[in-house]
């Protein structure tokens, strides 16, 4: 598999419209996860290209043509991002695929479901509208929202145009100025955005892109007193750290966090197609999806029908290269992340788990030099077990029988997160009464991971705050201000 340019002079920042050669960090190696080869080195920002990307941002942010910019002009430029998009679908899916991992086909998607936020979000900016509140006096009284200013995006490795798109698409839209700053790991399709945001003619500074480390870049715009709101999807221990630093400056965040999600599966499902979504949600993009179903609860009187069909759905699924033909899933994203994902069925293994289908790497050597895992089902554990509780973000399901409603939903909501759930039964009544119990932002019935960028996304308790996606992720980037004109 062709691993892309391996030219030493690093992929330049992009800084007030400007793409800078260096940064005073040291440059990224973009490794290829399946083949643990350099596709190529990446600029990385430092504390000065922070603070100048902060000025920058700040004056666009500031500037009259975007301040008293149309809501038709503003969605024109929004609506040409996403055109450009999709005309270079094929440049930011291989980009994708050769730093994460990814199969080519989901790559591909995945350009088309950015490009449709773009042009999503360019129809909200048309469309939206303040409100005039009832009066009680002599007065006309509104409701205005308005930008916050600078805002800094921090977006992770293993859906990197997804999130891109999903942060600076209603950032922009609400009258931002964006920092953008990308996984080091995946820093590829955030600077190919920023260069075809400057096509289609965003005003400079308006977007910024500071590929660099979370310790360096991304604490370092978290910090700043420019950035006025900061939009974060990633772990919970680092949402915790943004938190806290946004508590001391009282400034607002947007934290997309961890999620070890129930999938529940009844008796009276259809057993075929359930076992087939309960896999696409655990084993699409291997496992690293943070809605990804990794605890599976199964009516005990079809436990072990179950757990039978979803092992042998997992032994036959074909793990190859990514852009390989008919490949289902490619490597973990890094061989970091691969050694973690081991480390954690290891002691399952050793704590009396039951690995029930792969918790190996795979045998075959064309993929020796790969960070691969084989699709792993594990049983013979209780929902207390550290596997069952923490997040492996990999494609490792832990399968868990359970005997009545009361006990299922005890057990999905014995968990420290609350991102997302999904449930397979016949009964419709039962589905949207569990449905309603579940401490999950969101809930599949009979179908799981269908997105929706107009449907409000976020999670319950550690899965995160605020809510992305919809009119309400567009609001999530604007204060309100009430205005009164006296009569």
């Amino acid at each position: 598999m062709p691993t892309g340019t391996t030219n030493d002079t690093p992929r330049p920042l992009l800084i007030g419209g400007e793409f800078r050669p260096g940064g005073t960090a040291p440059p990224l190696d973009s490794i290829n996860p399946a083949t643990g080869q350099l596709n190529h080195r990446v600029a990385a920002a430092g504390a000065d290209e922070v603070n100048d990307a902060v000025a920058c941002a700040t004056d666009a942010a500031r500037h009259k043509a975007w301040r008293e910019m149309l809501p038709p002009q503003r969605a024109g430029l929004l609506h040409r991002i996403g055109e450009l998009m999709l005309r270079d679908s094929e440049r930011f899916a291989r980009l994708q695929m050769l730093e994460n991992g990814k199969v080519w086909a989901e790559c591909v998607a995945q350009v088309k479901s950015a490009a449709t936020t773009f042009r999503y979000y360019a129809s909200v900016c048309e469309t939206l509208v303040s409100e005039l509140t009832p009066s009680r006096g002599n007065y006309l009284s509104m409701t205005v929202h308005e930008p916050y200013g600078v805002v800094a995006a921090i977006t992770p490795w293993n859906s990197p145009m997804t999130m891109e798109a999903q942060k600076v698409a209603p950032a922009l839209a609400a009258g931002n100025a964006v920092i953008l700053k990308p996984s080091e790991i995946t820093p590829s399709t955030a600077l190919e955005l920023g260069r075809i945001a400057l096509e289609a003619g965003l005003p400079p500074g308006l977007l910024n892109v500071l590929p660099g480390t979370g310790a360096t870049v991304g604490a370092a715009l978290v910090e700043h007193p420019g950035v006025k709101m900061v939009s974060f999807t990633g772990g919970t221990a680092s949402g915790r750290r943004i938190a806290e630093a946004a508590a001391r400056k009282l400034m607002p965040v947007a934290l997309e966090l961890g999620g070890k999600s129930p999938h529940i599966l009844f008796a009276d499902a259809d057993l075929d197609a359930a076992v087939e979504g309960v896999a696409g949600g655990i084993f699409e993009g291997s496992g690293q999806s943070c809605v990804a179903g990794s605890r599976l609860f199964v009516q005990r009187s079809v436990f072990d029908r179950v757990l039978k069909m979803i092992a042998d759905k997992a032994r036959r699924l074909r793990v190859d290269l990514p852009d390989a033909s008919g490949a289902e899933m490619g490597p973990i994203a890094s061989f970091a992340q691969r050694e973690r994902i081991e480390g954690m069925v290891d002691a399952a293994r050793a704590g009396g788990a039951e690995i029930v289908a792969g918790g190996a790497r795979p045998s075959d050597a064309r993929l020796d030099a790969g960070a691969f895992y084989l699709p792993t089902v594990i049983a013979g554990i209780d929902n207390r077990a550290a596997i069952a509780q923490q997040e492996v973000f990999g494609p490792v399901l832990c399968a868990l029988p359970f005997d009545d409603e009361d006990d299922l939903i005890a057990q999905a909501n014995d968990s420290a997160y609350g991102l997302a759930s999904g449930i397979w039964t016949a009964d419709y009544k039962r589905a949207l009464r569990i449905a309603r119990a579940l401490e999950a932002g969101t809930v599949w019935i009979n179908t799981y991971k269908q997105l929706s960028i107009a449907t409000p996304f976020g999670g319950f308790k550690d899965s995160g705050l605020g809510r992305e996606k919809g009119l309400t992720g567009l609001r999530l980037y604007q204060q309100a201000k009430g205005i009164y004109l006296g009569l």
